[in-house]
């Protein structure tokens, strides 16, 4: 059950930072307004996200050590990778895909230990 809220909580924050980035795609060209921005349905999804995303990582730290727990979060990393890589298109070199093959082999021993 500790696994899948964490794997939850990474999910979340995750679905928030791509709602931030595509937030700020989607103000490009519009008006500087605050409140414009403010009506973006990509903002408050985000904001959504990050705040369940919080409240299940509340739940997290409930049930596993915090040294556990916060590398495991480095997932998030390898996610937001992927998603730069093949919904974003951004160019991803071989220094950033070893650091992600380093954080997966991270989180694998710390999984075993959990």
């Amino acid at each position: 059950m500790s696994l899948l809220l964490l794997l939850v909580a990474c999910l979340l924050t995750c679905l928030g930072q791509i709602a931030q980035k595509f937030a700020v795609e989607s103000w490009r060209g519009q008006s500087s307004g605050v409140l414009a921005k403010l009506r973006s349905p990509w903002l408050w999804l985000a904001l959504a996200s990050l705040g369940l995303g919080l409240l299940v990582w509340l739940l997290v730290l409930q049930r596993v050590e915090v040294g556990i727990a916060y590398p495991m979060l480095s997932l998030n990393f390898v996610l937001i990778t992927l998603i730069a890589r093949f919904v974003f298109h951004e160019a991803i070199d071989r220094r950033h895909w070893l650091g992600v093959a380093l954080v997966l082999a991270g989180v694998l021993l710390l999984s075993r230990h959990a």
